[in-house]
């Protein structure tokens, strides 16, 4: 099968096999025209053949792409440039590329992470970034200073329980959000704006609403970690980002749409640059955005009594709020409110401590298996009344239910005997009572076995009444026990405040006697 090659304005016929593949087509050019190509660290030349248009893969033949004879193939030298830096993203499972020159390795590490950052959609204080070695990169150190080369592959690990968490943030999952959150509240809540942040990335509506309804605002920055509060003042200045300029960067106006309507003030909010969400998206060359954003700074708000433009409204606004701020600063330093941090709070600090963003799975932790003991069950007496007595198989004496007729004769006199001591009153109650026998209101109430240490637990009441009444401090708690369970139509405390008030006048009447 005779084919044409077009390969710098020359046109060659070459007799190839149908089922020859592309990439020996490729060889033979080589070979033929005395192709040179260069693979370096940045820039890789290699050919490409085309046929219709389309480019043709190394693994096809010429049969199964529909090549025949008399066919054009055309050869291209095409240059690639290599990234500088790649980034593997342990969240995604991506690898992300840091185009440029070799001077980029002269950068700091904080810009890296902001490139990273703008690139993969995380906030700044949500990962960090390793060497192959596992060597921690820091902010303010620069890139050859960890022997970083050419064609270097980092890591981006994110906090140790985090990875489903943040899966669930991208891919919009709002149940999966909702299971991953901690239950340490500081956490929580910057959990919480981590996740409003990636929402404004990815432009999931449903979970940003739910967001803002769990009361996270859009001009909130995300912040650092709690665990790391006290390293704020050296923390990267992108941690003062707010979700508004991450909608904006991204394009997403119905995100934007969304945080506007439900805060006003995230049209004057600006990012650790100085820039408002309109100037973010006139420079990012999103021309949607930009309508939307210019149509509202030059609306009119209407108050009561006054209407005023949106831009002179919201400069009231930031004033009132710089009020607000600084009153609640200095009611804080003069009230003796408890410190935010405690004792015991987990810190981390860079250098000192180890870090905590190794991205491992939630899933990973292994929790302690319960032992459950089993414990061997009882045999059921067996019972010589009951009809299927002859079918079950059973030792010793068999037990004897008491009969009805009697049971139903003793609750009865109970009950009489109750009704009249419950009709009598004063003293006449209180002498129907003392009647009983004490083997009687011991069966009816059952009190603890005395322990032997128990004897200095008496009080000064009760010490009186047993001089007055005869009785030790037991048989009074048994006679006590005994006149509250007689007032069965009242609450239980109410009972035992009765019986206190009737023991209380009798120890009177017995005094005064």
């Amino acid at each position: 099968m005779r084919v044409f090659i077009c390969f710098e304005g020359s046109l060659e016929l070459f007799d190839l096999p149908p089922d020859q593949t592309v990439g020996a087509i490729k060889q033979m050019v080589k070979e033929y025209f005395h192709v040179q190509l260069s693979d370096d660290n940045q820039v890789r030349h290699y050919l490409e053949l085309s046929c219709a248009g389309a480019s043709l893969q190394d693994s096809w033949a010429l049969c199964d792409v529909g090549i025949t004879a008399g066919s054009a193939i055309r050869c291209l030298i095409k240059t690639e440039r290599k990234p500088v830096i790649s980034v593997f993203n342990a969240v995604t499972g991506e690898t992300i590329p840091i185009m440029g020159s070799v001077f980029l390795l002269r950068m700091s590490v904080s810009r890296l992470k902001t490139i990273v950052s703008v690139q993969s959609g995380l906030p700044i204080s949500a990962f960090r970034l390793s060497t192959s070695s596992g060597v921690q990169l820091y902010d303010c150190n620069r890139l050859h200073d960890y022997d970083i080369k050419v064609g270097t592959i980092l890591r981006l690990d994110t906090w140790d329980g985090w990875v489903e968490f943040l899966q669930g943030c991208f891919s919009g999952h709002k149940l999966t959000v909702q299971s991953h959150l901690l239950e340490e509240k500081s956490v929580m809540r910057f959990q919480l704006r981590v996740a409003l942040y990636i929402t404004a990335f990815a432009g999931h509506l449903d979970l940003a609403g739910w967001l803002l309804e769990r009361g996270v605002r859009t001009v909130e920055p995300v912040g650092v970690h709690p665990y790391r509060q006290w390293c704020h003042q050296s923390a990267h200045q992108d941690t003062r980002k707010c979700p508004i300029h991450v909608a904006a960067e991204n394009n997403q106006l119905l995100i934007l749409k969304l945080f506007v309507a439900k805060n006003l003030s995230s049209l004057a909010c600006r990012d650790p640059g100085g820039r408002d969400p309109l100037k973010i998206a006139i420079q990012h060359g999103h021309r949607d955005c930009v309508t939307y954003l210019a149509n509202k700074l030059c609306a009119v708000i209407s108050l009561p009594n006054i209407s005023l433009p949106m831009r002179i409204y919201l400069q009231i606004k930031h004033w009132a709020g710089l009020g607000q701020s600084k009153a609640a600063t200095q009611r804080c330093y003069f009230s003796s409110a408890p410190l935010k941090d405690c004792v015991g709070d987990t810190m981390l600090v860079d250098g000192f401590t180890k870090p905590k963003m190794s991205s491992k799975s939630r899933k990973s932790k292994t929790k302690p298996s319960r032992v459950i003991r089993g414990t061997a069950l009882q045999p059921l007496p067996s019972y010589s009344n009951s009809p299927w007595d002859s079918r079950l198989p059973h030792k010793g004496p068999s037990l004897q239910l008491p009969s009805l007729g009697s049971t139903n004769s003793d609750n009865e006199a109970k009950q009489k005997k109750r009704k009249q001591s419950v009709k009598c009153k004063g003293g006449g109650r209180l002498d129907a009572i003392k009647e009983e026998d004490s083997s009687q209101c011991s069966s009816r109430v059952l009190l603890p076995p005395l322990s032997p240490n128990s004897s200095h637990v008496v009080t000064a009441s009760v010490e009186s009444f047993s001089r007055q009444s005869g009785r030790t401090p037991r048989e009074n708690a048994v006679y006590c026990m005994t006149i509250a369970s007689t007032f069965t139509e009242r609450p239980w405390q109410k009972q035992l405040n009765i019986a206190r008030t009737l023991i209380r006048k009798r120890i009177q009447t017995q005094t005064r006697a």
